[in-house]
């Protein structure tokens, strides 16, 4: 699972520039959280760093798997619902 592998590391080095450069994330993160957005930066930011890193090691990467599935689809339904009552 060495693509599994990868996509984790990856996903926790973006958590990860999300406390590095935070302006960098803000244009895409104000969408859904338009208001309170900094600190949704670094909420997000250590959720994809934990979801990242939980993807590394074969252990927890089921649990991984799981988290990243519904933490994309909890974001996706947070820029719709921001989208419909904007």
């Amino acid at each position: 699972m060495a693509l599994l592998r990868k996509a984790g590391i990856a996903l926790a080095a973006t958590g990860a520039a999300h406390f590095a450069a935070p302006k960098m994330f803000e244009p895409i993160s104000r969408v859904g959280f338009p208001q309170d957005t900094e600190a949704w930066i670094k909420r997000n930011g250590a959720t994809e760093l934990a979801l990242g890193l939980a993807l590394t090691t074969k252990k927890t990467r089921r649990a991984g798997l799981v988290g990243v599935a519904a933490y994309f689809g909890w974001l996706g339904a947070r820029v719709a619902y921001q989208r419909r009552n904007a």
